[in-house]
Parts: structure tokens; sequence; C-alpha cells
């Protein structure tokens, strides 16, 4: 099985320059955890990505009054990417190597195409529940 058969397509996606409260709108409205940064709609070029962690460590933590852009608080380094053909056991190790519990999915150009969460992974009947175990379990554990 392919990244692209797992993955949820067509994720919503904001803009650097997007306010954060339409990413914050989109979490509660799709109810995810993470929005997919996108250099502009028509190229859907993956820059990053928004999380509720950033809104919350990076916007609301620090006190920021103010409607900041996306580009102010997302994340750009560490971004782990699947290409849409990669196997399951690529994908499963790409989560596990920068402990996240979501994975863009791109084409060969960088073209977003989808995101694959742990509940795609769950949701899965090819791969056993004792391997779903392990993946939460491996991108769950504390950072020493």
């Amino acid at each position: 099985m392919k990244a692209r058969e797992i993955m949820t397509s067509s994720p919503e996606v904001v803009t650097p320059q997007d306010p954060i409260s339409r990413a914050a709108q989109i979490m509660r409205d799709r109810d995810v955890g993470l929005v997919p940064v996108v250099k502009d709609r028509e190229s859907m070029t993956l820059m990053g990505v928004i999380t509720d962690r950033d809104l919350a460590v990076r916007h609301i933590a620090q006190s920021h009054k103010d409607d900041c852009t996306v580009d102010s608080h997302m994340s750009r380094d560490n971004i782990q990417a699947v290409a849409e053909s990669d196997d399951l056991d690529s994908v499963i190790s790409a989560m596990e190597r920068r402990e996240v519990r979501r994975v863009p999915v791109t084409d060969s150009r960088g073209k977003l195409l989808g995101i694959i969460a742990q509940a795609d992974l769950a949701n899965c009947e090819e791969i056993p529940k004792a391997q779903v175990a392990e993946v939460v379990q491996r991108v769950s554990e504390p950072n020493r």
C-alpha cells in the first residue's frame, strides 16, 4: 500500500500571509491539529505547517494580542513529508524518526497532495494493530 492510498486528500491549507485565526478556524471546523502551509493556493508548494501547539506556545503563551500572520508562528524546520509513492513502512519510519503524529504527502515537485495522521494508520486494515500501537508509543515518548 502506498501513501496516496491512505492519505486524506486535498487538506485545507493556509499561506504564510493568512492570519493565524484562519488556521485556528480550520482546526476547529475540520477537527484537526495541523494545517499545512503552502506558498500559494495555485502551486500548493509545501512550506511548513502550523499546529495547535504552535498556536498555544508561540502565540497565546507569548501574549500576542494581534491576529498575527501564519508566517509568524508556523513550523518550517524538521518538516517530514513523504512522497505519494512511498510505502507504509516509509510513512511509519518518517513519523517515528521525527516523532510526529502527522506527515504531509507531496509529489516529486513538493506539491502538497494530502496528510497522513496516526488515525489513518489505525484505520488501515493492512497495518497490524500491534504495529500501530508501537508507532503511537514511539512518537509519544517524551524528548530526552
